[in-house]
C-alpha cells in the first residue's frame, strides 16, 4: 500500500501540532490516585514501608507470581542492590544493546560489563555467544528482556549452572509479559522490574526486585533501608533504595487501569503491524508465538537498502510531523562513555548489535496515542517511502543547514 500524504520535510503543514512522544506517561484513575494521596498525607506516612508499599508489593508479587517483592525507589538502585546481594564481582556477561543504566548499575561497584552480542530476532541476550566470553573472572549474567521479549532462559541458566555463575534478569520491560506460559519475574536467581514514567506501569519513579529465594529477599530488605534490622539495630552493609509511599499508590492506581494500558498498546502494534508489514525492508517487532506482550514499546527495524531510506532519515521525517521517534539504544552501551574508553575494541564482537543500533526506531503508543493518531503515523512512514529519492534529498539539505546553524 502506497501513499501520497503530504509531508513536512517537503513543505507540508505538520500533521501533529503538538508532540507526540514515545513514552509518554499513562495515568490512570486521576481521582482514584489523588484519594490516596490525600490519605497518605492523612496518616502522615510518607516513606519507610508504609502500608501502601506494602500492598504494591502484595499486588505485585501476585500478579507475577513469585514469592517476595523488594520494592525499591528505581530501576537503577534495584539493580545495584541485587547485583550485590548476589555477590556479583571482577567480570559480568551483559548486552550492550540496552539502557545505560544495566551496565552502569555494574561500572558503579567496580565490576566489569563484558558486552556480549545478541540475537538478531528477540535482541536478548545469545547464549552461544555469552559461552564465549565466559573466563575465571567471570561471576554471572545479566540477562535482558529487552522490549518485554523473553530471554532464552533454559541455555542461559544451563550455561550458568555449568560454569557456576549467578543468573539474574532486567526485565524493566517486561510487566505483564510471559514466556513459557508464565509472567516474567521468576526466572533466574532474581528479576529487575522498572515503574518509571515511561514504563507501562509507573510509580513516577519506581523499581522491584522479584525473587523465589527468600532469604535473598530479606538480605535485599536490609540493603534497601540502610542495614536497618530494627530501630537502632544496623546488621548490613545497605543503602536508601525504599520507595516513597506516594510513587506506591501511583502503581496501584496503574494496576486498577493496566488491561486498559494493555488494550491500548495491543490495538496500536496492530495498526503499526498491518499498516507496514507489506512494506520491504520495515519489521515491526513481534511478541513470541503463544507468550502474552505488554507491547509497550513499537519496535521497527529498518533495512535502509530495502526500504529505500534510512532509519535517521524516517526518524527525521517524522520529527517534523511532531512525531518524536526514537533511536532505542543508540549508539549502543559499547560507544558510550566510560566503555568506548575501557573497552575500545568492543565492537568486534558485536555486530548484530552494531546493526541493530544502526536500524532499530521505536514509535509512540501508550494511551496517548489514539487509533487514528496511528494510522496517521503508518501513513506518514509510507508516504516518506514511496517518495523516497524525494525525502532523502530534503533529509541531507536540511541536516545540512541545521549542521550551519549550529
Amino acid at each position: 500500500m502506497h501513499s501520497n500524504h503530504p509531508l513536512a520535510i517537503l513543505g507540508a503543514a505538520p500533521v501533529f501540532t503538538e508532540p507526540l512522544h514515545v513514552g509518554r506517561p499513562n495515568i490512570g484513575n486521576r481521582a482514584r490516585l489523588l484519594e490516596r494521596i490525600n490519605d497518605i498525607l492523612d496518616r502522615c506516612w510518607l516513606t519507610n514501608n508504609g502500608p501502601y508499599v506494602q500492598a504494591f508489593e502484595r499486588r505485585l508479587q501476585k500478579y507475577c507470581g513469585v514469592a517476595e517483592v523488594v520494592a525499591t525507589c528505581n530501576g537503577t538502585i534495584a539493580l545495584e542492590i541485587l547485583m550485590r546481594a548476589v555477590g556479583l564481582k571482577g567480570e559480568v556477561i551483559v548486552p550492550s544493546f540496552t539502557f545505560v543504566a544495566t551496565a552502569h548499575a555494574l561500572q558503579w561497584q567496580e565490576i566489569k560489563p563484558v558486552f556480549c552480542d545478541v540475537d538478531p530476532i528477540t535482541h536478548t541476550l545469545d547464549p552461544a555467544r555469552v559461552e564465549e566470553l565466559i573466563t575465571p573472572n567471570t561471576t554471572g549474567i545479566v540477562g535482558v528482556h529487552l522490549w518485554g521479549q523473553p530471554c532464552d532462559t533454559d541455555a542461559l541458566e544451563a550455561i550458568a549452572k555449568r560454569h557456576n555463575l549467578r543468573m539474574i534478569y532486567d526485565a524493566s520491560h517486561a510487566l505483564g509479559c510471559t514466556h513459557q506460559g508464565k509472567r516474567l519475574g521468576g526466572f533466574g536467581a532474581a528479576e529487575v522490574l522498572s515503574f518509571h514514567a515511561t514504563k507501562v506501569l509507573n510509580t513516577f519513579e519506581g523499581g522491584a526486585i522479584l525473587t523465589n529465594d527468600r532469604a535473598l529477599a530479606e538480605q535485599m530488605r536490609l540493603m534497601r533501608n540502610f542495614g536497618f534490622e530494627s530501630k537502632d539495630q544496623v546488621t548490613f552493609l545497605g543503602s536508601n533504595g525504599k520507595m516513597s509511599e506516594v510513587s506506591a499508590a501511583m502503581g496501584l492506581t496503574g494496576f486498577g487501569s493496566l488491561d486498559d494500558f494493555f488494550d491500548a498498546n495491543l490495538r496500536n502494534h496492530e495498526i503499526y503491524t498491518d499498516g507496514l508489514r507489506s512494506h520491504p525492508g520495515l519489521r515491526v517487532l513481534q511478541a513470541p508465538e503463544g507468550e502474552q506482550s505488554n507491547h509497550h514499546y513499537a519496535v521497527i527495524e529498518v533495512n535502509a537498502e530495502e526500504a529505500g531510506l534510512s532509519r535517521d532519515q524516517l526518524v527525521q521525517v517524522l520529527e517534523k510531523e511532531n512525531v518524536l521517534a526514537r533511536r532505542y539504544f543508540y549508539p549502543g552501551v559499547h560507544r558510550m562513555e566510560p566503555y568506548r574508553s575501557y573497552q575500545p575494541q568492543a565492537h568486534l564482537v558485536l555486530p548484530v548489535t552494531e546493526a541493530l543500533c544502526t536500524s532499530v526506531m521505536t514509535i509512540p503508543t501508550g494511551q496517548g496515542v489514539e487509533a487514528a493518531d496511528a494510522h496517521s503515523i503508518v501513513k506518514i512512514i509510507l508516504s516518506a517511502l514511496h517518495r523516497a529519492e524525494e525525502v532523502a534529498a530534503a533529509c541531507r539539505t536540511q541536516g545540512e543547514a541545521s549542521a550551519i546553524e549550529e
